[in-house]
């Protein structure tokens, strides 16, 4: 039998939107249709700025008649102040609940419970929870945090603006074609212009792989290096794994950073095109 671990996201917090409006009014801000959003189906999208750049990123579950959106705690006062910005007349309410709900994820097996939904991403990465305080994941084991953030790096997965830069990067460097995190047939939404010219003239000429460390692990922000030129730079890791950006011929490259030797490889869910 197949052990489900699980752990708390101490880095995440909880917004909830309701009103009759909150359907069309975050269509036309987020990167995904929150028409597939269901009580037990969540999406994964991003809010962009005008020029198709990182802001933040997010999952929304439905709950009762309103929205959950599990986000990084660090971005999410000024996501709120910029939905509230952009809502006008519409009718809708916006809350931080963070202090009424833990963010948890799990993995390594199967989990029928309310309030944790396969994480909309990857099978392989899981699920996610958004539950009341002090409520477990039933029939897993709790682990640490590390635990996790080490299975999410060797997917290849971003964690915020730990890994992506914020006002700089760009959705498709990152994997949201492929994970699941951008509609391409929705309409117009916030910064949808770059992405979608992006995605078209195949404009993409770097992104976020995993990387396997040989040495003392690098800080977030060090320069990748083949032989002298800058190629890439380091972000969120543990051990001797880490994310990191890189130019797309830097595969089967020998790199450094600092001290230590940077290999990287291409997850089974990335596309590259020839």
């Amino acid at each position: 039998m197949t052990t489900v671990s699980y752990t708390s996201l101490p880095n995440r917090g909880v917004l909830f939107i309701e009103g009759e409006d909150r359907l069309e009014f975050l269509q036309g801000l987020i990167s995904n249709d929150v028409k597939k959003i269901t009580q037990n189906d969540a999406i994964y999208a991003a809010f962009l700025t005008p020029q198709g750049k990182f802001l933040c990123d997010f999952f929304i579950i439905q709950s009762g008649e309103g929205l959950l959106l599990d986000i990084e705690s660090d971005a999410l006062a000024s996501f709120k102040k910029k939905l509230t910005m952009y809502k006008l007349r519409s009718k809708v309410t916006i809350k931080d609940v963070s202090e009424d709900y833990s963010v948890l994820a799990a993995f390594g097996g199967s989990i029928e419970q309310t309030g944790v939904f396969k994480d909309p991403r990857l099978d392989a990465a899981g699920y996610r929870a958004i539950l009341g305080k002090g409520t477990v994941i039933v029939g897993a084991n709790e682990v640490s945090f590390d635990a996790y953030d080490l299975h999410r790096i060797k997917l290849g997965l971003p964690d915020g603006s730990r890994d992506m830069s914020i006002e700089k990067s760009i959705l498709l460097e990152n994997g949201f074609d492929e994970l699941n995190g951008v509609d391409w047939n929705k309409g117009c939404y916030m910064g949808q212009e770059l992405t979608a010219r992006t995605k078209y003239r195949a404009l993409i000429k770097k992104r976020l792989f995993p990387v396997a460390i040989d040495g003392d692990l690098p800080e977030p922000g060090t320069e990748i290096l083949l032989g002298e030129k800058v190629i890439g730079e380091i972000h969120s890791g543990i051990g001797s794994h880490a994310l990191a950006t890189l130019k797309l011929d830097a595969l089967e490259k020998e790199l450094t950073a600092g001290n230590a030797k940077v290999t990287a490889s291409k997850p089974q869910w990335m596309v590259i095109p020839e």
